[in-house]
């Protein structure tokens, strides 16, 4: 039987080599081998980064790679690549880790950084950002609006580790027409400008019109000029609905609203649509952690710093909404309940002074599920019914028959376990992110037992926003390392999220040939 398989492999193997191509993009100031549009992808002669994105499915198809060497890349770049099978996706990756920057700060009347209009394509390990000085206040000169990153038409594409900074408008946008996308692993911070109003630019904007789920996994957004995350659409006139099919899952979102100089949603939901046509539905909030800055040790909360904003306009009142095991610290109003039909809003940790809830919605009370909630406030009567009343957990409980199982201390008893989460990349298995709470600002102990690492593998600690190495280690035995929080990327001290990046080059893996000869023989 292993004979047969082994002849099918010896036959079968080089048709999928073959059919799986690989291509190559270098930066045209290369000094050997510059990317030029007269190239052929090959290392010998390989393409600049727009001739690359502009080539047809009869060149680069599903299956293929087109590998980006070091480099910077200075441009705005527009990719129309597309995969004529919707079960093999592009791939467009840095080569063997290597970094590899989009630098948009360069004169062009386009609108974004990169532009993506294909489908059925991974864009991976990819920094994105403007380099050098340039203009941050609506109204200096040379000041313009650009994006990060824009997905504007395609379906089925994927968004992975990329790192989305300093860009003068908002990092991530994912639109409408668009579907099935996942964004997965990427650090999206410091986006945005100033305004003639505010701070203005946001981490990542979404909207979907297709049935498909938006996946947004494993994110870590913060310090945007303005909103963090916002599933939203400003249309007030809307004729179809496409806010809708959304999951944020395991994501970190942080001081939003830092650089503008106040405090914003962490995340938003909503639409300000006055048809009741393009309502926000079907989003789940699912095992995040959404931060402001805070002093535990005062046992005070002043000031706006909201960490979630459900609905908008009374109009469009959302449908279908589930915020589930999410962790929530903020300052005053770090949850507003404007308006939704249906919610549910279960096994959440809640730090704030006031949880705002507009008047009207409280007409739909009835639908909604709260329940195993532990609230920590300032206040005994922290429910807080905008124009009307204030209310304690016992006395909420009994006038709306919800929270049947929830709990409410005071802010003095605040606590939280020390590692917040601890995850390991899906798609870079050296890569780990720790998210640490220790309200004093002591050393954390961070376990890592549970995965799959050898004793004295060496790692780096990162600052997640820079790269900076804070310090290197071996891994001990009890695969425990103890981290100092600090106040890096201007948080409180009770609070840091960190990379760890361990040595690939220490885990011992079998070549092809070894693990098939093991099987076979």
């Amino acid at each position: 039987m292993k004979l047969k398989k082994a002849l099918f492999i010896i036959i079968f193997m080089p048709l999928v080599i073959w059919s799986q191509q690989e291509f190559h993009v270098f930066p045209p100031n290369h000094s050997t081998t510059p990317g030029m549009p007269s190239g052929n992808g090959s290392l010998q002669k390989p393409w600049d980064l727009q001739t690359a994105l502009d080539q047809l499915s009869n060149t680069v198809d599903g299956g293929d790679t087109i590998w980006l060497h070091e480099g910077v890349y200075s441009g705005r770049y527009i990719s129309s690549l597309g995969s004529s099978n919707a079960k093999k996706k592009i791939v467009v990756d840095a080569y063997q880790n290597q970094k590899v920057v989009l630098n948009g700060n360069v004169a062009s009347k386009r609108g974004s950084v990169l532009e993506v209009r294909g489908s059925h394509v991974s864009f991976r390990n990819i920094e994105i950002t403007f380099i050098g000085e340039f203009a941050r206040k609506q109204g200096e000169k040379g000041f313009e609006i650009v994006n990060g990153l824009n997905h504007v038409s395609g379906v089925n594409c994927e968004f992975i580790n990329l790192k989305i900074h300093n860009n003068p408008g908002s990092g991530l946008g994912s639109w409408k027409r668009t579907g099935g996308t996942l964004i997965y692993g990427c650090t999206i911070f410091n986006n945005g400008y100033f305004s003639t109003k505010r701070g203005s630019g946001v981490g990542m904007y979404i909207q979907n019109e297709s049935n498909a789920i938006r996946m947004v996994k494993n994110n870590i957004i913060f310090n945007n000029y303005y909103k963090g995350v916002q599933v939203w659409s400003a249309s007030k006139k809307a004729k179809t609905s496409y806010v809708k099919n959304v999951t944020l899952k395991n994501n970190v979102i942080f001081n939003n609203g830092l650089p503008g100089k106040q405090f914003r949603d962490n995340i938003i939901v909503a639409t300000d649509d006055r048809n009741g046509i393009n309502i926000a539905k079907n989003i789940k909030i699912i095992e995040n952690i959404i931060y402001h800055n805070t002093d535990i040790k005062s046992f005070q909360n002043s000031g706006h710093g909201t960490s979630l904003s459900l609905g908008y306009r009374a109009s469009a009142p959302l449908e279908a909404i589930e915020v589930i095991n999410n962790v929530f610290i903020g300052r005053n109003y770090a949850l507003r309940f404007v308006n939704a039909k249906d919610l549910i809003f279960k096994n959440n940790t809640v730090y704030t002074a006031y949880l705002h809830f507009n008047k009207s919605a409280l007409n739909n009370i009835s639908k909604w599920k709260f329940d195993n909630n532990t609230y920590f406030t300032k206040n005994k009567v922290p429910f807080r019914v905008a124009g009307s009343k204030d209310y304690s957990l016992n006395d909420w409980k009994a006038q709306h028959v919800i929270e049947s199982k929830s709990s409410w201390q005071h802010l003095k008893e605040f606590n939280l376990r020390n590692v917040l989460t601890v995850k390991q990349n899906e798609y870079d298995s050296s890569k780990f992110t720790a998210v640490l709470f220790e309200k004093n600002g002591a050393n954390v102990s961070v376990d890592l037992s549970k995965f799959d690492l050898k004793k004295n593998q060496t790692y780096d600690v990162l600052n997640i926003s820079n790269g900076e190495v804070l310090f290197t280690g071996r891994l001990s035995e009890s695969k425990i390392i103890s981290m100092p929080i600090g106040t890096l990327n201007n948080t409180n001290s009770n609070f840091g999220v960190f990379e760890i990046k361990f040595d690939k080059a220490a885990e011992k893996k079998m070549s092809f040939l070894t693990r098939w000869l093991k099987w076979l023989f």
